[in-house]
């Protein structure tokens, strides 16, 4: 689907509290649809699998899925996959075509401690959970959690390799979610002025500059890698969903600019075409004050503020 750019904008001029909320509850829809699958699918299997590119809002949607479900008495337990990371060995790390360590391959994972944990939790069996420390790139056993799934519990699971073949092959079972951004923004001839991946951009450089102090440039350089990534790593793999969904949501874009247009001017000019474009795409946007947005939002994943547990 695709957003209007006329009625956002008369939207925010006309009611921003009731565009805001009608944009919230949409995105409710979408959670509530997709736990009440989940629950019907429970009998099959206690494993869940969320998949989705980078700056989709995974880690807000396991959370808000998982509330739904234990208002439902169905206990839910949250676990990224990246703590699943194989401790970089730069003798074995896979490589790009360039000759360097392809941290977006699925196979920087330990896909087979992945699959008999899965096996393990679907039997009742107590895991480990291992934690992964990005600042010494390696990952603990000292830090592991025990995890044990009891009857009407079940485990997200949520990484951006979750649907693929390698992890989906041996987990047939397994309830199976795809998300994304997938809506553009088109203007009344409906040409596209806001393509939807650079949505996700703006989110990241939002997310890297207020939780870990990057400016636009850190996100921006490592954009085409990314976008690498996701075309041979995720995207093939998400026919595999048993359900798709899409999480932008048509006021974001007028939140994120007061966010993101700064750190977009900081860079110079004609050095990042993309980062260019998106820029210029701003200026036909209205600006929507943070105020509106609720600390429950998907939206708060990427600009702060959020009463969910990350």
């Amino acid at each position: 689907m695709a957003y209007s750019l006329k009625q956002i904008n008369e939207s925010i001029r006309s009611d921003p509290a009731a565009f805001v909320a009608q944009c919230e509850e949409d995105h409710e829809k979408k959670i509530q649809d997709a736990a009440r699958r989940i629950a019907e699918h429970r009998g099959e299997s206690r494993i869940i699998l969320l998949s989705g590119p980078s700056g989709s809002g995974k880690t807000t949607t396991a959370l808000k899925i998982e509330a739904v479900l234990e208002q439902s008495g169905i206990e839910t337990h949250t676990i990224t996959m990246d703590n699943y990371f194989n401790t970089i060995d730069p003798e074995t790390a896979p490589r790009n075509r360039d000759g360097a360590i392809d941290y977006e391959s699925p196979f920087c994972l330990d896909i087979d401690l992945l699959n008999r944990h899965f096996a393990m939790l679907d039997r009742g069996e107590t895991i480990h959970v291992p934690k992964y420390e990005f600042a010494r790139q390696m990952r603990s056993d000292i830090f592991s959690q025990p995890l044990k799934l009891g009857r009407d519990e079940l485990a997200i699971f949520e990484g951006i390799h979750a649907l693929n073949d390698v992890i989906v092959g041996k987990n047939p079972k397994a309830f199976k979610l795809y998300i994304a951004a997938r809506s553009n923004v088109t203007d009344e001839r409906g040409d596209v002025v806001f393509e939807h991946a650079w949505l996700r951009l703006c989110r990241r450089i939002v997310r890297d500059y207020k939780f870990r102090g990057s400016d636009a440039a850190f996100t921006v350089k490592l954009w085409a890698n990314v976008r690498r990534g996701e075309k041979l790593y995720i995207s093939p793999y998400k026919e595999n969903a048993d359900l798709m969904f899409d999480t932008s949501m048509a006021c974001e874009l007028c939140v994120l600019k007061p966010y993101v247009l700064p750190l977009l001017e900081a860079l110079p000019r004609g050095q990042y075409p993309e980062a260019d474009s998106v820029l210029t795409a701003f200026d036909r946007f209205e600006t929507l004050e943070e105020k509106y947005i609720p600390a429950t939002s998907l939206i708060r994943e990427f600009i702060g503020g959020s009463s969910l547990s990350y």
